[in-house]
């Protein structure tokens, strides 16, 4: 006999199911319980991420008060000047966090789609008008008024949900590598190029990253992969070698030296200064003597080796712990999504954090040259900030919208009945 399903009403006799009240001789009725989305709570795998997320958060607040105090202070900001700031981004990051879960799927896309435009948009502005703002070699800021972010980390966000939408929808084949270039490229390309066009190489390498991270979470084959991955190498290189500053790094890191800067290694040397001094239990928080004009972007790029001086290898090792989770539980959630559309939007955001948070690290332990990519939610950095807890919140919100209702049933009806 065929069992009703949980939405009809349950048939009469004893082999109906019944509620809590059916010692009193009232018939039962299967009770099915219907929430919103978004007031679900979210599952274990969600409450694990959101909490490894808050606990950085607040403790890169804590090394940015530390790390940032004397540069702040000699800038005639006080030395609480930039931890404020910081603590500002982190406040909007983290309502980002708790009000992107509320959203419905649809919306979230559509907003992407906006953003996306949009930041593409600003990202033109600061690189054709004054309204940019250069540091060093880059023109990835934009200035509005009192507010100066960066786009590109607006181009970021919406091109990896963006990304999640295109390659999971329906009848898109991922096996078919002319398919996914069709409906990936004429938007990643033109991301990519505006990015660095205003010279910030770091982010454009983990946009790439990211959008290959994409189309192998999609079902890519894996010789489409490789090919691209060998000409984002190449590009990758030959960028590196188009810039006079970025030569200089790459020789530095093989041990030659820069004409324009000859103490172009000097920040690599500061960092690992800062992390041989810290040893095991480090000099102490706000003990950092690297943070006296020492070591140039402490707060920001090279923030990993405050942490290794001032809380010593075992603050470090808690930091790469921290990232090694937060992979484990995206990974997790990768597997456990059945529509593609969450599985690709949630590897994607993997990628995208996990990826930058190894650039970094990797940066200031001197295995790579240095890129210039912040430590997500650690580094000092608002608009990095916001993006990073806003992609949280896109996961979170598919992941839990994907989740099957919950039913409340009576006792099961007798075998055979």
């Amino acid at each position: 006999m065929t069992a009703p399903s949980l939405d009809s009403p349950a048939p009469a006799g004893p082999a109906a199911d019944t509620s809590a009240d059916a010692s009193s001789g009232r018939p039962g009725r299967r009770i099915l319980v219907r929430l919103p989305a978004a007031f679900r709570p979210p599952s274990r795998h969600g409450a694990m991420l959101v909490a490894v997320v808050v606990f950085l958060v607040v403790f890169g607040l804590l090394m940015v008060l530390s790390s940032s105090s004397i540069e702040s202070h000699s800038d005639g900001n006080g030395f609480f000047g930039r931890f404020w700031s910081q603590w500002v981004f982190c406040g909007v990051g983290l309502a980002a966090l708790l009000l992107v879960p509320l959203l419905s799927r649809r919306v979230i896309q559509r907003a992407a789609v906006v953003l996306l435009l949009a930041a593409c948009l600003l990202q033109l502005l600061a690189i054709t008008t004054p309204l940019g703002v250069q540091i060093g070699d880059n023109t990835n800021w934009i200035r509005l008024g009192p507010i100066t972010g960066q786009p590109s980390e607006g181009i970021k966000l919406g091109l990896a949900v963006w990304l999640g939408t295109a390659l999971g929808a329906r009848g898109v084949d991922p096996s078919n590598g002319r398919t996914l270039a069709v409906r990936a490229l004429p938007v990643v390309v033109p991301a990519l190029l505006l990015v660095q066009l205003g010279g910030d190489l770091g982010t454009t390498v983990v946009m790439a990253a990211f959008t290959l991270g994409a189309c192998y979470f999609a079902g890519a084959r894996l010789r489409y992969l490789g090919l691209a991955l060998g000409v984002v190498a190449v590009a990758a290189l030959l960028l590196a070698l188009s810039s006079e500053t970025r030569r200089g790094r790459v020789f530095a890191f093989f041990g030659g030296t820069s004409s324009v800067n000859p103490d172009v290694d000097w920040q690599v040397k500061n960092a690992h200064y800062a992390l041989a001094s810290g040893r095991l239990f480090g000099v102490g928080l706000g003990n950092s003597h690297a943070k006296w004009s020492w070591l140039p972007s402490a707060d920001t790029d090279f923030i990993f080796a405050v942490i290794g001086e001032e809380l010593g290898l075992i603050g470090a090792a808690l930091v790469l712990g921290l990232f090694a989770l937060l992979g484990l539980i995206l990974i997790a959630i990768v597997r456990a999504a059945a529509d593609p559309v969450v599985r690709i939007t949630t590897g994607t955001v993997l990628v995208w954090l996990v990826f930058q948070a190894f650039v970094n690290i990797a940066v200031v332990l001197g295995l790579l040259p240095v890129l210039g990519v912040p430590l997500p939610f650690i580094s000092a950095g608002g608009t990095a900030m916001v993006a990073s807890l806003a992609a949280t919140g896109v996961v979170l919100s598919f992941t839990r919208q994907e989740r099957p209702e919950r039913a409340v049933r009576g006792p099961r009806a007798p075998v055979g009945a």
